[in-house]
């Protein structure tokens, strides 16, 4: 089943949805308030879906998303800029900041799959996921500097969570464009793989995670985010109150039953 969203194209399959970017002729640039609404509406109904275990978020055409409407700064119309600085940071937190918290919420496990150009809020978007795999022709740069302006959705905090602080200033310091070879040996990109098996290597990890116990997937989902910032011994009074939640649900006794019988679990999400 397939249905279409103002910027984002929902599929289903199984327990895993393809969230696609589907504005190719502008390259899947985040363009206005209405694109934004549509990411936190359709991440909201997601993570009340307990039939969606896993997400793959990817581009239509050749980008990914070349980030935000570089147009709509110069007219002052759109995400970013407007008339003087105090509706610009309201524009900010009503719009792509409210994108980037419904994705930071989010508890089911995120792969994003990098088809081509991740540019500034693009890459910041693929960052805001899990697992990330690219096209070895995919093309990325945390750009902002290069029309003078900062990461205002919150990339200086993911980025540098990822690849450390040292290799994040030079990325946003520099504004270079790098190729997926390179952003493979920083550890921003786990997979690089040919075009024509970007989505079905993506796809694949998905199905992975999600023939997993679903409640257990999204407790272990904010466990390792909490602990990204978290004191060891918060992490571990966490991790003891999740532990205690999973061992309660029938999927775990369901596992457990499986593996002492040598048979194939069935996980319902209970």
């Amino acid at each position: 089943m397939t249905t279409t969203a103002p910027f984002l194209t929902v599929e289903r399959r199984g327990r895993v949805a393809i969230l696609t970017m589907n504005r190719p002729e502008a390259l899947n640039a985040i363009g206005t308030l209405d694109d934004c609404d549509t990411i936190v509406d359709t991440f909201f109904a997601l993570g009340n879906d307990r039939q969606v275990s896993a997400i793959v978020l990817t581009g239509a055409g050749r980008a990914f998303s070349s980030g935000g409407n570089i147009k709509g700064m110069q007219t002052r119309q759109g995400i970013g800029v407007l008339d003087q600085p105090d509706s610009t940071r309201t524009n900010y937190r009503r719009g792509v900041q409210r994108a980037v918290r419904a994705m930071l919420d989010c508890e089911i496990p995120m792969i994003a799959a990098i088809n081509g150009h991740a540019i500034g809020l693009g890459l910041d978007l693929a960052c805001l996921c899990d697992i990330r795999v690219a096209a070895d022709s995919a093309k990325m740069a945390a750009s902002f500097i290069k029309v003078g302006i900062v990461p205002g959705d919150g990339g200086a905090w993911t980025l540098q969570r990822i690849i450390g602080y040292s290799l994040a200033a030079e990325l946003f310091l520099t504004g270079r464009t790098f190729d997926a070879a390179y952003a493979q040996s920083i550890g921003l990109v786990g997979t690089v793989v040919p075009a024509d098996d970007l989505l079905p290597t993506a796809i694949g990890i998905a199905e992975e995670i999600a023939a997993n116990p679903p409640r257990a997937l999204r407790l272990t989902k904010k466990l390792l985010r909490e602990a990204q910032h978290g004191r060891a011994h918060d992490v571990l009074e966490l991790s003891a109150a999740f532990q205690a939640i999973a061992h309660e649900t029938r999927d775990h006794a369901e596992a457990v039953a499986a593996i002492l019988d040598k048979r194939a679990p069935r996980f319902t999400g209970e």
